[in-house]
């Protein structure tokens, strides 16, 4: 006669049989583990070393004066009154000391492209990398694209080109509006110099700051506004668009831009 199953025995059995009746029919390791022990272990360890504190955010580069808005407003609006001609405003924008964008990694002032006498302007929001390079604005793919779209609206050879800020914003980031503002000053006495009829307000920043206005984009383009400058001697007719680098990522934006150029193109018709 076999022996009765000992104590351990009729447990582990009833234990196996709670497995089965819950749907567990197979082992997936050679051995049992034991995880009460290997949670007792995790408790034993040392705690683990903190983590090392973020690095400091960049700072200015060596020589970047101390930044008062006010006081930068104020002296490119004597730097840019100075200019009496596109080359004395590129040279003053150059020399001027008071836009934070200078110390923050930009190779060089990036001004403006294009005919002096233009009827039309365009103003984009800042340069990018490959106008910081070669110090102009719109020669990357997006300033290729606008060029296309300027040359389909019969534009080629009639358009002045610049930005609202003249030094590359790190990372290609937006421009701030306290940037716009210290540069704002050389972008009137741009308009003022070149004379042009329309403004073509290119991309989101643009068209707010130009504007003084909170509204996006999206709700701006189309819609003729009417730029005044900041002493109120000088308005031109301004048509907000969606900016080019915005058309590379969504072209089927594009029909929108387009009808944009032909709104300006039969407005700038005598």
């Amino acid at each position: 006669m076999a022996a009765a199953p000992s104590e351990d025995a009729c447990a582990m059995i009833s234990l196996l049989g709670f497995w089965a009746d819950a749907g567990v029919g197979y082992a997936y390791g050679e051995a049992p583990v034991d995880r009460m022990a290997e949670g007792r272990a995790k408790l034993r360890a040392p705690a683990k070393a903190p983590k090392a504190a973020p690095a400091p955010p960049p700072q200015p580069r060596a020589g970047a004066p101390a930044q008062n808005i006010a006081f930068a407003i104020e002296t490119a609006k004597d730097f840019a009154a100075a200019a009496t001609n596109l080359e004395e405003l590129q040279a003053a924008i150059a020399g001027f000391e008071g836009c934070p964008l200078r110390y923050s990694g930009a190779r060089q002032a990036v001004f403006a492209r294009g005919e002096p006498n233009a009827p039309v302007m365009v103003i984009g929001e800042g340069p990018g990398g490959e106008e910081d390079e070669q110090g102009a604005p719109f020669v990357g793919r997006a300033g290729k694209l606008l060029d296309k779209m300027l040359a389909a609206a019969g534009l080629t050879n009639r358009v002045f080109i610049t930005n609202t800020v003249f030094w590359r914003p790190p990372g290609n980031r937006t421009p701030t509006p306290e940037e716009q503002a210290v540069c704002m000053p050389f972008v009137e006495r741009a308009v003022e110099l070149v004379k042009p009829q329309l403004l073509i307000l290119a991309g989101g920043a643009s068209a707010k700051a130009m504007l003084r206005t909170n509204e996006g984009i999206l709700s701006l383009r189309g819609r003729w506004s009417v730029w005044t400058s900041a002493d109120g001697g000088l308005t031109v007719p301004a048509l907000p668009t969606l900016h080019p680098a915005f058309l590379l990522r969504q072209p089927q934006a594009k029909k929108k831009a387009w009808q944009d150029l032909m709104s300006l193109a039969v407005k700038l018709e005598p």
